[in-house]
């Protein structure tokens, strides 16, 4: 079997795009793989297409041989846009190898532990804050408003959700500095006004929730160390499932760690061993976040088998489309010390058009598929029907504190 060509498609998603490869073989094998970045899809997708020079007319099944080509590749840009790439390729020959042999991919790393997973439901209230008539719901006019949709999670089998700081009104908003912004929004600081916010956000979820429902925050790039512990503090009696700290600096995040009382949740913008071990070594978080679209399959499976030996759990992160949330199934039905999944449920409605099999969910557990390959594949026409125009920003939005 030999490699023929490379196709990569950038999808439009609403408010951000989702990117894909596809790996086309000689034997009529093609590989599906998601390499989705909110914000520079066309680099990532760029560096997907350049390596096609040096798998051109490669068997594609010894995945590692090809995964180390291409990094040796890229091996002075480490990270980034090209790790995404290289994730998005290799995914997809997981994804022919899997189907050349009739098995699911999960059966390539030792066969499954588990034949469903929980998930919770990610960026409830954040993407009906900035997308609503999108996604074709009630927006968030009010505490009342997120109260209700509390209530719906719970109604739709969910025992768990992550929301990220938001803001009702009549033109609902979502807090995000740590993307962009005008003066001071590179400061990472809480006002105590925000600190209250923050609480009656949470304390609102709480409330329509009930007590056992897993509510996590995820902060993101927003907060520096003083900050962000401030916040942590003012959750501390709500129960926490996490929260999410993004933060390239273990030692910060292990202070937070040390002077919080909620768990901590961070990583998902790290790559490879090299970078989690560092985070590891210091205990810096309670839940390990590994992004498989970014690290690939064979990578993420070793993040997770090197949290596992300083027992810590991993969560993937997973805000993006069903594709990538079969690639995370395919980890944790191979992974010893899973905590939870993410999946986005508010979306375009459309989503479940872009794979050809659809994704099972049954009280709050996704079913991990049997089928061959990933099991499903992208519905590429689909895919071209719905087309990210290049260079357009993603519809993320900043909210303040009057």
């Amino acid at each position: 079997m030999k490699i023929t060509g490379i196709e990569t498609f950038v999808v439009d998603a609403g408010w951000r795009p989702w990117s894909f490869v596809a790996v086309r073989t000689d034997e009529g094998i093609t590989g599906y793989g998601e390499c989705s970045d909110g914000r520079l899809p066309y680099s990532v997708v760029g560096t997907a297409q350049e390596l096609e020079t040096i798998l051109l007319g490669k068997d594609p099944r010894p995945v590692e041989t090809r995964y180390w080509d291409m990094y040796r590749t890229a091996r002075q840009s480490p990270g980034g846009i090209a790790a995404k790439a290289i994730a998005g390729i290799e995914l997809a020959l997981w994804d022919i190898k899997a189907k050349a042999l009739g098995v699911p991919v999960y059966e390539l790393l030792g066969g499954p532990m588990r034949t469903s997973q929980r998930v919770y439901w990610s960026h409830c209230g954040s993407s009906r804050a900035r997308a609503a008539e999108i996604i074709g719901v009630p927006p968030l006019h009010s505490w009342a408003d997120v109260t209700e949709l509390g209530k719906e999670v719970v109604a739709r089998g969910f025992s768990a959700l992550k929301t990220n700081i938001i803001f009702p009104g009549e033109q609902p908003g979502m807090y995000g500095p740590g993307w962009g912004g005008g003066a001071g929004t590179t400061d990472g600081t809480v006002t105590n006004a925000l600190l209250d916010h923050i609480r009656t956000q949470l304390g609102t979820f709480r409330d329509a929730v009930g007590p056992n429902v897993d509510i996590a925050l995820d902060l993101n790039f927003n907060f520096r160390v003083e900050a962000a512990t401030r916040i942590c503090r003012a959750l501390e009696d709500l129960n926490m499932m996490w929260v999410e700290i993004d933060m390239y600096e273990p030692e910060g995040l292990r202070e937070i760690r040390d002077a919080v009382r909620v768990p901590v949740c961070s990583g998902e913008n790290l790559f490879t061993t090299r970078e989690y071990r560092r985070y590891f070594e210091a205990r810096a978080m309670d839940v390990c976040m590994v992004d498989v679209p970014w690290n690939g399959y064979a990578n993420s499976k070793r993040v997770v088998e090197m949290a596992e030996t300083f027992e810590v759990n991993c969560a993937p992160h997973n805000y993006y489309s069903h594709l990538s949330t079969l690639h995370s199934l395919h980890l944790c039905a191979v992974s010893p010390n899973i905590r939870i999944c993410e999946i986005d449920i508010d979306d375009v409605p459309w989503k479940d058009d872009l794979v050809t099999e659809a994704l099972e969910i049954d009280a709050g557990e996704a079913i991990i598929p049997a089928r061959a390959g990933w099991g499903a594949d992208l519905n590429e026409e689909v895919a071209r029907a719905h087309v990210w125009e290049r260079g357009r920003p993603p519809g993320y939005s900043s909210g303040s504190v009057a």
